[in-house]
Parts: structure tokens; C-alpha cells; sequence
């Protein structure tokens, strides 16, 4: 579910530079929040699976809720595997951003 250009993040340091935005950008871009929390234990004790939405804020106010699913694997609480599920396209028309989606995918295409 993620855009042609999107690489997996394999370690803390690929983690923490990804949800970093720089003081400059930070004004630019909608709010985001997260809402409608909840966590499913599973037969596995380190797994879960988490239910939420991101919940956006455009510069106008307009707001906008994107569903999400996230499966865990934690250890000794360490998250240390994650899948996670998030619509591209819900994502990037939240963020009003569904242009730079379009471009990202016609790169792909010969």
C-alpha cells in the first residue's frame, strides 16, 4: 500500500529520520493527530494489532480521517517488527497533497 517510491524502514535511525520534518516545513503542512484507538491482543503474546485513524487538519480548518492498521511485534517493549496498513490515496488527498501521489506514479509508467 505504499507509493512506487517508498522504501521499507528497517531500523530506528530510517524510522526516526522519516517522522523528523524539518522546523521550515513543519508550517506548511496539515495537522495530524490520531483517533479511534484500538489495540487486538492475538494468540502470539508479542503481536498485537492496532486500529486507528490519523486525523488531519488543512491550513482552511477542513479535516479529514484516515483508517490505519498496524501489526506489532514487541519484545522486552521494543517495538522490533511492524507492518503497516494506510491507504496512499486517502493519505494523500488528506494531506492535500495528491499531486505529488500522481507524479510519484506516472514515474512508473513507461
Amino acid at each position: 500500500m505504499a507509493t512506487p517510491e517508498s522504501e521499507p524502514l528497517t531500523s530506528r535511525r530510517a524510522l526516526r529520520e522519516h517522522f523528523t520534518v524539518p522546523p521550515g516545513i513543519r508550517e506548511s503542512l496539515p495537522k495530524r493527530g490520531v483517533a479511534d484507538v484500538v489495540v487486538h491482543e492475538t494468540a502470539d503474546p508479542e503481536v498485537i494489532v492496532a486500529e486507528f485513524a490519523y486525523e488531519f487538519t488543512l491550513p482552511d480548518d477542513s479535516r479529514s480521517k484516515v483508517p490505519c492498521v498496524f501489526v506489532m511485534r514487541v519484545r522486552d517493549g521494543q517495538i522490533i517488527e511492524s507492518r503497516d496498513y494506510i491507504d496512499p490515496i486517502r493519505t494523500y488527498t488528506a494531506r492535500g497533497d495528491l499531486d505529488r501521489l500522481l507524479a510519484s506514479l506516472r514515474k512508473g509508467v513507461s
